[in-house]
C-alpha cells in the first residue's frame, strides 16, 4: 500500500555549512571528548570531529551559527580556536620550532646546574655550598621561566575555565619546587632541588617535541598533494586577451589557456584542442591520456603535447584534487583512535595527583610534621609521580627501533607506526612503482639498425611521453648520435613525425595491441614495433611469500588497465583488481576494516595518497611521488620489497620491548609512590628517582638497536 505525504508537511532540508578551526593547546584524550561533546550539544551543530594529529576541529552546522560564535564556544570550553576559513593548512607550525628552542635551552641549563650538584653532593659546605646553590638558581629560574611556558600557558588557560589537564600538576610541581629550593638557598638550607626541576622540565619537552614532529609529518602528505595544482592560470578575458590569475581568483565558467607542459588550476572541460594528459596522479598508470573537445581535465594534472582552452566547471576547494586531499585529511582523523584509547586513563591522572598531594599535606600535617615539611613531601609526591617513564615508554622503544630500520634503508616518519605495523594482518599492493620498478626499460633497441636507433632518438628526445624517456635514456647511454630530421611535429595522442632524408617517419601508438608500455617505429611505411617492459622489484617472489609466513597475505590493487595488472598478478600468484580509482582504494581499505582487518597498504603514485593515509599503516618505495612518501608512515630507499617484511618483524619486537616499558614504570611507581608518601624521599631524591625510571626505560629500548637484521 502506497501512502502519499502532502508537501507542506515535509520538514525543510536544512543546508548545512563547514567550519575548521585549529586548536594548538588540545593535549590528550580528555580535550577531544571535552571539544566534540560540548560542541556536539550546541543547537545548530550537526557534527563536530576533532583530528588530534593536526589539532584541528572540523564542525558541520547550519548557517545562523557563524564561525565567530563557533570560535567563542571553542573559548568558554577552555581551548583558543583559530578559524580555518580558507586555506584548511594554514595551522601554524611554529609550535615545534618553539618547543626544540625551548628543550635546547633546558637541556643546557640541565648539564650546567648538574655540574653545579657535583660539588654539593661531594660534600661542599657552608659558604661554598651556598655559592654553588645561587649559581644555580641565576642558570635555573631563567631556564625555568623560558622552557617551562608550555606548561605554564596550558595550565592557566586550565585554570582560568575552571577545568585541569597534564600541565596542571607539571606547572604545581615546578613551581613549587622553585619556591622551596629559593628559600633553601636563601635560609642555607641543606638542599636544593633546581637539578631535579630542570630535569624534569627537559624530559617532559623531549616527548612534546616528538609529538610535535609527529604531528608536522602527518600535515606534509596534505599539503604535497595541494602543490600539484598550479598557483594559476591563463585566463582569457571578455575581449579576447589573456591574464594570468590566482587559483584563488579563478571562478567556473571562465576560460583557461593551457599550454603544453602546465599543470592545471582548475577542474574543466576542453572547449579547442586537444591534447596527451598526464592522470597519473588519479590512476597511477604513466601512460597519457588522449584529451580532445568535450572532454573533461581535472586540476593538477599535466598537459603534455599542445596546447588546449578549458572552460572551468570547479575551482578552489570544489576540485578533485581537493576532495583527494579531503579523503587524506579525514582518513588520518582515525589514526588517533589508539591515542584516544591509551590516554583514556590520563583524563583522571591530575585530579588523583592533586588528590596524592594534598593528601600527603594533610596527613602530615595532622602528624605534627610542619608546613615546610609537609611542603616538601607533598612536591616530593608530585614529583615522583611524573609519568616520564611511562609517557617514554613507548617513544623510546620506537626511537631506537627505527634507528635500527633507517641503518637498512628504511625511514619511519611516524613512532606510532610501528605499533600499527605490528598490528597489520593484511597487504594491499600497488603495481606500477610498487611491485614493479616504475621504469619502463625498452626490449628490443639492439634489435634496430644504427639509422633506426637515430631516427628514434631524434623522434623521442623532443616528446614528453615516458615510453620517449625511457627511450630516450636507454639511447643516450649506448652514444647514439640523433639523426637530422626535419617538420618535427607531435600529435596528441598518435606520438611525433617528422621528414628524414625525404621520408616521413614517425615515432607513437602501435597500431594494433592496446598496451600502455609499447611503440612503433615507421620509416617510409616499414613498421618496427618497440616493447617496454616495467620490471617486478627483485626479491618480490620471496618478500610477499615471507609476508604471507608472518600471517599478512597480500593482495594487488591497481588503477592500471587489466592488461597491465594481470601478468604481473599471475606471476606472484596473488589476486588482483585493475582500473583501480583513489576512492575505490580507501573504500577497499575501508571494507576490510569493516571486517575487523588491519591494513599495510604499499603505494607510490599520488592517486594512491588518499589510501595510504586511510590504511591501518602505510609505506612507500623511495621513488615514490612527494605526496606518496609525505602521506606513507614510512619509506624503504632499497629496490627488494624485503624491507617490508623485516619493517613487521621489528616491529613487532618493538611492541614487545614496549610491553616491557610499561612494566617497568608502573613497578617504579608502584615502589616509589609509598616511599614518597612515608616521607622517606625529598624532591631532590624524587627527581633523581624520576630520572633513574627513565633511564631504566630507555636502556631497556635500546636492545632493540640491533633488531633490524
Amino acid at each position: 500500500m502506497n501512502a502519499t505525504v502532502a508537501l507542506d508537511d515535509l520538514e525543510p532540508v536544512r543546508q548545512c555549512e563547514d567550519s575548521r578551526f585549529a586548536v594548538p593547546t588540545m593535549r590528550c584524550a580528555g580535550c577531544i571528548a571535552k571539544i566534540e561533546r560540548g560542541l556536539g550539544e550546541l543547537p545548530g551543530v550537526v557534527t563536530a570531529r576533532v583530528n588530534f594529529s593536526t589539532k584541528q576541529v572540523a564542525v558541520s552546522h547550519t548557517p545562523e551559527l557563524t564561525e565567530d560564535k563557533l570560535k567563542s564556544a571553542i573559548a568558554e570550553l577552555g581551548f583558543e580556536a583559530q578559524i580555518l576559513a580558507d586555506n584548511p593548512l594554514s595551522e601554524d607550525r611554529g609550535d615545534t620550532r618553539r618547543l626544540l628552542r625551548a628543550l635546547a635551552v633546558a637541556g643546557f641549563g640541565m648539564m650546567n646546574i648538574m655540574l653545579l650538584s657535583v660539588s654539593v653532593w661531594s660534600g661542599a659546605v657552608g659558604v661554598t655550598k651556598d655559592l654553588f646553590h645561587w649559581l644555580s638558581a641565576l642558570i635555573a629560574i631563567p631556564v625555568i621561566a623560558y622552557s617551562g611556558r608550555p606548561f605554564f600557558a596550558s595550565a592557566a588557560m586550565a585554570l582560568r575555565y575552571l577545568r585541569t589537564n597534564m600541565d596542571v600538576p607539571i606547572s604545581i610541581g615546578i613551581l613549587l619546587a622553585t619556591g622551596l629550593s629559593l628559600y633553601e638557598t636563601a635560609t642555607s638550607g641543606p638542599h636544593a632541588y633546581f637539578d631535579g626541576v630542570v630535569m624534569l622540565i627537559f624530559f617532559l619537552l623531549s616527548g612534546r617535541v616528538l609529538d610535535g614532529m609527529m604531528r608536522d609529518r602527518a600535515r606534509e602528505g596534505i599539503s604535497a598533494l595541494l602543490r600539484q595544482t598550479a598557483p594559476g592560470a591563463m585566463v582569457i578575458q571578455p575581449d579576447g586577451t589573456t591574464a594570468w590569475t590566482k587559483a584563488t581568483d579563478i571562478r567556473p565558467n571562465m576560460v583557461m589557456q593551457v599550454a603544453a607542459g602546465e599543470n592545471l588550476a582548475a577542474d574543466g572541460v576542453i572547449i579547442e584542442g586537444s591534447s596527451g594528459f598526464d592522470f597519473s596522479m588519479l590512476t597511477g598508470e604513466s601512460d597519457p591520456r588522449l584529451r580532445q573537445k568535450g572532454d573533461d581535465v581535472l586540476a593538477g594534472t599535466t598537459n603534455l603535447t599542445a596546447p588546449v582552452r578549458v572552460q572551468v566547471t570547479a575551482a578552489g576547494q570544489d576540485t578533485s584534487i581537493s576532495d583527494i586531499a579531503r579523503l587524506m585529511d579525514e582518513a588520518g582523523q582515525h589514526r588517533s583512535f589508539h591515542v584516544r584509547v591509551a590516554d583514556r586513563a590520563a583524563r583522571y591522572y591530575a585530579p588523583a595527583v592533586h588528590c596524592l598531594a594534598l593528601l600527603a599535606f594533610i596527613g602530615w600535617m595532622l602528624a605534627g610534621a610542619g608546613v615546610h615539611q609537609s611542603l616538601l613531601i607533598a612536591v616530593a609526591v608530585l614529583i615522583i609521580t611524573c609519568p616520564c617513564a611511562l609517557g617514554l615508554a613507548v617513544p623510546a622503544a620506537q626511537v631506537v627501533a627505527s634507528g635500527a630500520l633507517m641503518r637498512k634503508g628504511v625511514l619511519v616518519k611516524d613512532g606510532s607506526a610501528l605499533e600499527r605495523l605490528a598490528e597489520a594482518d593484511r597487504i594491499i599492493l600497488d603495481k606500477t612503482g610498487t611491485v614493479t620498478m616504475g621504469q619502463p626499460v625498452p626490449d628490443n633497441l639492439d634489435q634496430l639498425s644504427d639509422d633506426q636507433k637515430a631516427v628514434t632518438l631524434a623522434l623521442a628526445q623532443s616528446s614528453r611521453h615516458p615510453v620517449s624517456k625511457a627511450i630516450c635514456t636507454t639511447l643516450n647511454a649506448k652514444n647514439i648520435a640523433p639523426a637530422d630530421v626535419e617538420d618535427l611535429t607531435e600529435t596528441a595522442g598518435e606520438g611525433m613525425s617528422a621528414i628524414w632524408n625525404d621520408q616521413p617517419v614517425s615515432l607513437g601508438r602501435p597500431e594494433k595491441g592496446n598496451a600502455s608500455l609499447a611503440t612503433q617505429l615507421v620509416i617510409a611505411n616499414e613498421i618496427t614495433h618497440i616493447t617496454l617492459t616495467d620490471a617486478i622489484r627483485p626479491d618480490a617472489h620471496a618478500a610477499i611469500r615471507e609476508l604471507d609466513e608472518l600471517g599478512l597475505p597480500a593482495s594487488l590493487l591497481s588503477g592500471d588497465s587489466l592488461e597491465a595488472v594481470g601478468p604481473v598478478a599471475r606471476e606472484l600468484g596473488i589476486i588482483a583488481q585493475a582500473c583501480a580509482r583513489p576512492e575505490d582504494k580507501v573504500h577497499a581499505i575501508g571494507r576490510l576494516s569493516d571486517q575487523g582487518h588491519k591494513v599495510l597498504m604499499i603505494g607510490d603514485g599520488l592517486n594512491d595518497g588518499p589510501a595510504l593515509a586511510a590504511a591501518h599503516v602505510s609505506i612507500a618505495p623511495g621513488s615514490a611521488s612527494d605526496v606518496g612518501q609525505q602521506a606513507a608512515d614510512a619509506v624503504f630507499t632499497s629496490d627488494s620489497l624485503m624491507p617490508v617484511a623485516l619493517s613487521v618483524k621489528v616491529a613487532r619486537r618493538t611492541m614487545q620491548t614496549v610491553r616491557q616499558n610499561f612494566a617497568l614504570a608502573i613497578g617504579y611507581n608502584i615502589l616509589a609512590v609509598p616511599l614518597a608518601l612515608a616521607g622517606l624521599v625529598t624532591p631532590l631524591i624524587a627527581a633523581i628517582a624520576m630520572s633513574t625510571s627513565s633511564l631504566i626505560v630507555v636502556g631497556n629500548a635500546l636492545r632493540l638497536y640491533g633488531s633490524a637484521k
